[in-house]
């Protein structure tokens, strides 16, 4: 070391000059954390159907070997089985629950004060009230009405500018995969090359697998929900198991979202149904939450179990409902990452 690399002052000044620079990059990446966000989801989605589009690329037919879909054609094929999928869904559970909604609110006064009735009888209410003040009564009533209206519809938009900018990013990520992640292996020395590489190969069938996974907890989720509420007598039974499968696919929350069409369906039958369709649903999440996504994630991914609730949790405390979805396959991303950085190369 020479005697300038020994100034104290020089230390300093290059201590606070590194401070000064941390913190304009971290306030920067702050402003800009939701733009980061939709990269970062956009990423995992590219990276875990990487290896479905290269293999609808390869796809040959016996009779015409040298016709094959070029990429592009690999992706639109993906994309227009994704939208088939969802709006098959939406075909067949709309038209029900609008039915169903109506007649929930057609009934709504007469199930009310059945409701109160019930609960007079009990002792827990002293009398019977309206409609109208069992809304004034609600927290929504003392809140700016415009303003939530404001609120909701801007959060709707916001949220399909942020589908639609996921779904072009994805295309494009897709679409030049192999030059990108040629890029990034030259940015490393000649000799790590060939394991930087494996560890991106890594990544992205940890990353498939992880949609694998995901599809196979909505399969089971679906299955399940459709045999216990045909076993409870519940109406449409088959449609609201197709929103508790979709439910599925959003860790912690969805089983909850999932759950409220089919206990409003089962309240129009009546008040008891409603009641054991909830604790099914309730029995339901806890076997999906504890049981389910901890062993299927394992399993599939080759994360353990504690590592795969331990993420969970993270995710939905850092990013609320996103984080909860991206915390798996970013945990699966760590992990390799750790491999590669932490762990003795000769180990792994």
């Amino acid at each position: 070391m020479t005697g300038h690399d020994g100034d104290p002052h020089a230390l300093v000044r290059y201590a606070l000059v590194a401070a000064v620079v941390t913190v304009a990059i971290a306030w920067a990446v702050y402003l800009v954390r939701e733009a980061l966000m939709l990269i970062y989801v956009s990423a995992i989605v590219a990276v875990g159907l990487g290896p479905i589009v290269g293999t609808l690329e390869r796809l040959r037919v016996r009779r015409l070997p040298r016709l094959a879909l070029p990429r592009w054609g690999a992706i639109l094929v993906v994309y227009a089985l994704l939208v088939g999928a969802l709006s098959g869904i939406g075909a067949m559970v709309a038209p029900p629950l609008v039915s169903q909604a109506k007649e929930l609110g057609r009934r709504a006064p007469q199930l009310l004060q059945q409701g109160q009735q019930t609960l007079v009888e009990a002792g827990l209410l002293t009398r019977q009230i309206s409609l109208r003040e069992a809304f004034e009564r609600t927290p929504i009533a003392g809140t700016d009405m415009v303003a939530t209206v404001t609120g909701a519809v801007r959060g709707l938009v916001g949220g399909v500018f942020g589908a639609v900018t996921i779904l072009i990013l994805v295309f494009y990520m897709l679409a030049d995969a192999e030059a990108m992640v040629r890029t990034f292996v030259r940015l490393f020395p000649r000799e790590r090359r060939p394991r930087v590489e494996e560890a991106c190969l890594r990544v992205s069938a940890k990353v498939s697998a992880w949609l694998v996974a995901q599809l196979m907890l909505a399969l089971v989720i679906g299955a399940t929900a459709a045999l216990g509420l045909f076993l409870l007598g519940v109406p449409y039974f088959y449609v609201l198991a197709a929103i508790a499968a979709v439910g599925g696919l959003v860790p912690v929350v969805g089983p909850i979202l999932a759950a409220v069409p089919a206990v409003l369906v089962a309240l129009s039958a009546s008040p008891t149904l409603a009641i054991a369709t909830a604790v099914f649903f309730f029995l339901q999440q806890q076997f999906e939450n504890h049981v389910l996504v901890p062993r299927i994630m394992s399993r599939q991914v080759g994360i353990s179990p504690a590592v795969v609730i331990v993420a969970l949790l993270l995710g939905g405390s850092l990013w609320g409902l996103l984080g909860a979805v991206l915390a798996v396959p970013t945990a699966a991303v760590v992990q390799v990452l750790f491999e590669e950085l932490v762990l003795d190369p000769t180990e792994s």
